[in-house]
Parts: structure tokens; C-alpha cells; sequence
């Protein structure tokens, strides 16, 4: 098989620059991160809620909150891998990240930050939308280093190669697998594309709905690549665990724009009633 048929892996899942090694996947997930606060801190000073200073500050507190929520939601979703040997559970250059967990308490601490400096959070989750994605994009490159987290077998020109020390039981040498880490990357690059364009027609009149939107979004992608994975899992009901939590996210966003509308609509409504009053209580002037 030509080498043209197939994305290969790489040989080590640390990079060596001189006398230093630095893991990949951490690696991957830092430029993710500084990556996505330069996005953040433009679009801040776009809207005029802060600029880049304000979404560094913030990241402070809300990555390394993310990093945590997303190791317990893996911990606690792979209790029966953790439970043997506690030590593990720190060891988070080795993988084991859950996006939602991350995305739950990084948003929390965001959220709580922001309003302790008596910032617009609607403005401040508008700035925030397209960064987080991008930040996914380049943070799931670390799977292709780890060479953990791929599909079921394939033959199409994008399969993935895995090394045999990498192969899960039960598969043949020289099974090629679905990329699934690269299908979420680029799901979440086209993600934060129409987050971009989307927000342009709510950033003046409902900025927090695209948080909403990105979560809806993602949850939407990681359903399908999930189906995919075949990686040991919970499952229930014909779905993979992580596929009924991307469920929730869609039906939350769901919920939480309908929620949105109606209480624009009856804000709408209410002045509108009140600007009737006002012209009913006007006072003709005498002849």
C-alpha cells in the first residue's frame, strides 16, 4: 500500500526539541488554547466588552477550570480504568480529556469571573463562541500523536495507520482506521466559521445565543463522530455515553433559544404596550 493512501501516525507521542521532550498532546492543547484567547480578546474589542488583556485575565481562570472539569467527566465516565490505581487520575499528558466536562466548568468560572468585573456576559459568550472550537480543532491533534481515539476499519484514501503496539485486539496488522480526531478538528474549524458569520446578525441584539449555537453545534458533530469511535465505552439504548450527552447539549441549546425568543418577544411586547399608553395619555392642546 502506497503511502499516499493512508494518514500515518506518528512514531513517538513526544517531540524532541534538543535535550527537551514535550508531550504532543499537552503541546497540541496549549497552542489550542493560545490560539483561541488571541481570537477571543479581537472579538472582545470588537464588541467593546475588553480586549485582549480581559480575555487573558479570564482564561486564566477558565482553562485550567476546563482542563479539570474535563478530567472528571473522563474519571467519572471511566471509573472502572481509575479506580485500581488512583495515581492515574493526574496523569492527564497521557489523554483522557471529556470536551463536555470542559466546557461545563470553563464556562461556569468564565461566567463568574466576568460578572465579578461587572462585564456584559451575553458579549463576553459572544466573543467567546468561534475561539472555543478552534481551540478543540488543535487540541484533538493530540489524539493523532497519542494514537488513541480513532473509528471503525476503513479503506478510504484518508484511513489512519496505527502502529502495532497501538492496534486494539481483535483487528488484523495493517488495519487502516477512520481519523475520527480529524473529522472533529475540521467539524470544529466549520463550526467556528459559521459561529463567525452567524454572530455578525446577533451581536448587536442577542450575543448570548451564539454560546448556545456552539454548543448546539458541537454536541451535533460529536454525535456523529462518536458513533464512529470504537474505543471502550458506556453505552446504553444503542448509544455510546458521550452520544446521549451530545444529545442534551442540542436539546439545551434547543431549549435555551426558545427560552431567549420568548422573553425577547415579550419585552417587545411590553414596550410596545407602554409606548401606547404614552401616546393615549398625551394631552391635546386647547384651540
Amino acid at each position: 500500500m502506497s503511502f499516499l493512501s493512508y494518514i500515518p501516525s506518528p512514531g513517538s507521542a513526544a517531540i524532541h526539541i534538543g535535550p527537551l521532550q514535550m508531550r504532543a498532546y499537552g503541546l497540541m492543547i496549549a497552542i489550542g488554547v493560545i490560539v483561541a484567547v488571541r481570537i477571543w480578546g479581537k472579538r472582545m474589542t470588537l464588541i467593546g466588552v475588553g480586549g485582549p488583556e480581559e480575555a487573558a485575565s479570564i482564561a486564566t481562570w477558565a482553562v485550567p477550570a476546563g482542563v479539570i472539569g474535563a478530567r472528571l467527566y473522563h474519571v467519572a465516565t471511566e471509573w472502572d480504568r481509575f479506580s485500581d490505581d488512583l495515581g492515574s487520575i493526574v496523569k492527564v499528558w497521557k489523554g483522557g480529556l471529556g470536551i463536555p466536562g470542559g466546557i461545563l466548568l470553563g464556562t461556569i468560572v468564565a461566567v463568574v469571573v466576568a460578572r465579578k468585573r461587572n462585564m456584559d456576559i451575553g458579549q463576553m459568550l459572544w466573543a467567546a463562541a468561534p475561539a472555543v472550537p478552534v481551540a478543540q480543532a488543535i487540541g484533538r491533534l493530540g489524539n493523532w500523536w497519542n494514537q488513541e481515539l480513532f473509528g471503525r476499519p476503513t479503506t478510504l484514501p484518508w484511513a489512519l495507520k496505527i502502529d502495532a503496539e497501538n492496534m486494539p485486539d481483535g483487528y488484523a496488522p495493517g488495519t487502516l482506521f477512520h481519523p475520527t480526531f480529524l473529522y472533529e478538528a475540521m467539524w470544529n474549524l466549520a463550526l467556528a466559521v459559521v459561529l463567525v458569520i452567524v454572530g455578525r446578525r446577533l451581536m448587536n441584539s442577542h450575543p448570548g445565543r451564539l454560546m448556545a449555537l456552539y454548543v448546539g453545534g458541537y454536541g451535533l458533530g460529536r454525535f456523529w463522530v462518536e458513533g464512529l469511535r470504537i474505543d471502550p465505552a458506556k453505552s446504553g439504548g444503542g448509544l455510546r455515553l458521550n452520544q446521549w450527552i451530545a444529545v442534551l447539549m442540542m436539546a439545551g441549546c434547543v431549549v435555551y433559544l426558545l427560552i431567549d425568543m420568548r422573553r425577547a418577544k415579550r419585552v417587545i411586547e411590553a414596550d410596545v404596550s407602554e409606548s401606547d399608553v404614552s401616546e393615549t395619555n398625551v394631552v391635546e392642546p386647547n384651540d
